[in-house]
């Protein structure tokens, strides 16, 4: 559709991509469809900078580890509770350190890899399970769809963190569990959106035509209810990482999550509680990890939500004036 909309306005006066601003505006669609989702992410300056940061402190999980060593374990009782920018132990010491001389960058560092370990692959697997089953469900209907539903609201009517309390109470604490437990409690998530995408594609013209010419149900899923399905199912992954993450925390934090030696962010929070008033940096610093990253996150996932959505789209490839101009009062209404 899009290259019969671009031919149609390559033919017509005002509207072909070198028209002024005032004609410009039919053919948006047709240059919309044009930027590239790199250019769209470097106009706006929030998401850019969510990005930048997402993407500092995945690759600090995946190489920063590699850089301290084993700093974060290693004990010097002789510098025990240093405050921030001290400097005894070099450049691991600028965010102080703990109640037994460990650095806290290191640990810092070391509990974002743990961190990660967990949430992303909780979040992977519970979007696999998830979507499956949904676009299964939702595209054949009847006696499947009921079924996978009723199975997704059974997961629901448990609220998610007191199921993870359970099952790590009664199962040992340990991050395949976590992984496991968390990824059980998101699934519904994933299964209900998917659902109710194909749902609404498997009665669209372009499957009823591939299943005419006989294409399976299995291949239609595949090459043409999944691409669509997918761009709302990554962003509502990005939302979930930062649920997960923050439930990883909270069981930590309760000590039923991750277990010493280990270290996450939520454990560093919960070993730091008891020294709030005299060293404020152990729970400090980790705390502010988690929430620059699950804000981060969030803004990030609201971009991609109108980046990946062709009907606002436009939004983010618009000069700044012309939104600013799309976005300002009427002369009339400013007036009144």
């Amino acid at each position: 559709m899009s290259s019969l909309s671009d031919k149609a306005a390559d033919g017509r006066p005002g509207t072909g991509p070198d028209a002024p601003a005032a004609g410009a505006e039919p053919a948006a669609p047709a240059r919309d469809s044009r930027v590239s989702l790199w250019r769209m992410l470097l106009r706006d300056r929030v998401a850019t900078a969510a990005a930048a940061v997402l993407s500092l402190v995945v690759l600090t999980a995946v190489f920063g580890p590699l850089l301290v060593g084993s700093a974060a374990t290693e004990q010097d009782l002789d510098n025990t509770n240093q405050p921030p920018f001290s400097f005894d132990d070099g450049w691991l010491g600028i965010l102080g350190t703990d109640p037994l001389g460990q650095s806290v960058l290191a640990r810092l560092v070391v509990a974002a890899r743990t961190t990660f370990s967990v949430a992303v692959p909780a979040v992977a697997l519970a979007l696999a399970i998830g979507a499956l089953v949904g676009m299964w469900a939702g595209y054949h209907r009847g006696l499947r769809e009921t079924l996978a539903m009723r199975v997704a609201d059974i997961i629901m009517s448990f609220p998610s963190l007191l199921m993870a309390v359970v099952v790590l109470y009664v199962f040992s604490p340990s991050v395949a569990n976590l992984v496991v437990v968390l990824a059980i409690t998101r699934i519904p998530v994933y299964l209900r959106t998917a659902r109710a995408e194909s749902t609404e594609l498997q009665s669209r013209l372009f499957v009823d035509a591939a299943r005419t010419f006989g294409t399976s149900s299995g291949a239609i899923i595949r090459r043409h209810v999944f691409p669509i399905v997918l761009p709302t199912l990554l962003t509502l992954a990005t939302l979930e990482f930062c649920y997960v993450m923050l439930a990883e925390s909270s069981l930590s934090f309760l000590g039923i999550g991750i277990q010493p030696p280990d270290v996450s962010w939520g454990l560093m929070v919960s070993q730091g509680r008891s020294y709030l008033q005299t060293a404020w940096w152990l729970t400090f610093f980790p705390g502010l990890a988690i929430i620059v990253t699950t804000v981060s996150a969030t803004v990030l996932a609201a971009w991609a939500r109108l980046a990946t959505d062709p009907a606002q789209r436009w939004r983010l490839t618009l000069p700044r004036r012309a939104r600013r101009a799309r976005n300002a009062p009427a002369p009339q209404e400013a007036q009144s």
